[in-house]
């Protein structure tokens, strides 16, 4: 993010950060900086592009809670070359990355592991990455400004439906987020597919924004999708916070993300036309993941379905040897996920595991 934005998320944060981030603050810090700098570059030297960007079709949005299974069905539509999406270096320098991509992300590869720290997925600069990152490091609001001082933020999740903000604030995310698809379109003019959980709260926005989008819904067994969670928060704020978080509110915050985020979707759904979302469970795109492509593509109307099989085939054969994290189902967390949960449960046919 540039440096206004970052000083500004330490201040409201009062730059309270635990003694050992304190290197890793300055590291930000720097970086930063120099995000600013070569923002200013970049808007210099793409300035024609920028104000007169490639018109390109609605976004196809991926939606769903975090571990749910989003990032699998990203990775598989972008086996259809009629398709891009932002990349990790995009979406990590959204304001600079047409003129840094090409020499930063060979200077930092070292820094990006192979897989993810949360699970065995393949990472790297030029995968897949949600749109949600490249908003937050332009400055919009965002539930993912949490990860950097999760002790002293709120443990509410900010700006997840959007119609909890101002005005002000509403129109700062709106503003940002057309940057940031306009940008994106000077380097690549197909559609995009855009993959981030927060937008489950927002489709009312999107469909507003983007007329004649379409929502792809992935949903997963919840008594897996909230460990998992967990697991992802921890793993996050161990690597990037810049506070030591003992993890004491965390199961809370799960619990009111998941409350907010379907409370919105459910909202929302009432004024979409019937071909703008379809939704489909993780357990059953693993099980047979070109059946389900296949009918991911009626249900939404997409074209090019026969060209892309083969690659879907592929990826379906590599799929079987993938195994995913295993978890010991507490009680305690059984019980408040039905109690809290059972709408979800019910429309999405899940029941409670053994324990």
């Amino acid at each position: 993010m540039p440096l206004g934005v970052w000083l500004e998320l330490v201040r409201e944060n009062g730059a309270r950060a635990s003694l050992s981030r304190w290197g890793l603050m300055v590291t930000i810090t720097l970086a930063a900086a120099f995000n600013s700098v070569a923002g200013v570059l970049s808007r210099a030297r793409f300035r024609r592009q920028l104000l007169h960007p490639p018109t390109t079709p609605p976004p196809l949005f991926i939606i769903g809670h975090w571990r749910s299974g989003t990032t699998l069905m990203h990775e598989l539509l972008m086996l259809d070359s009629q398709f891009c999406c932002p990349t990790t270096y995009q979406c990590f320098a959204p304001s600079h990355f047409l003129l840094t991509e090409w020499w930063m992300t060979a200077a930092l590869a070292w820094i990006v592991p192979n897989k993810r720290p949360m699970d065995d997925v393949a990472a790297g600069w030029h995968r897949p990455q949600e749109d949600e990152f490249a908003l937050m490091n332009l400055g919009a609001p965002s539930p993912y400004r949490r990860m950097a001082f999760p002790v002293s933020a709120s443990n509410r999740p900010e700006a997840l439906d959007l119609e909890s903000l101002s005005t002000a604030d509403l129109a700062r995310w709106k503003k940002d987020m057309h940057q940031f698809l306009e940008t994106l379109a000077v380097r690549d003019q197909r559609q995009p597919v855009l993959k981030s959980p927060p937008h489950t709260a927002r489709m009312g926005v999107l469909a507003e924004m983007f007329p004649g989008t379409r929502f792809l819904h992935v949903v997963r067994d919840p008594h897996i999708v909230f460990p998992s969670t967990l697991r992802l928060w921890r793993s996050l704020h161990h690597s990037q916070s810049m506070q030591v978080d003992p993890g004491d509110r965390l199961e809370e915050y799960v619990f009111a993300a998941f409350d907010e985020m379907y409370a919105a979707f459910e909202r929302d759904r009432l004024t979409l036309g019937p071909d703008q979302l379809y939704e489909i469970r993780y357990e059953d795109l693993v099980a047979d993941p070109v059946a389900k492509m296949r009918e991911v593509y009626e249900k939404l109307g997409l074209e090019g379905f026969e060209a892309a099989l083969p690659a879907f085939e592929a990826q379906g054969r590599s799929m079987k040897a993938y195994r995913t994290n295993t978890y010991r189902h507490d009680p305690r967390i059984v019980a408040e996920i039905s109690r809290r949960w059972q709408p979800f449960l019910d429309r999405y046919g899940y029941s409670a595991p053994s324990t």
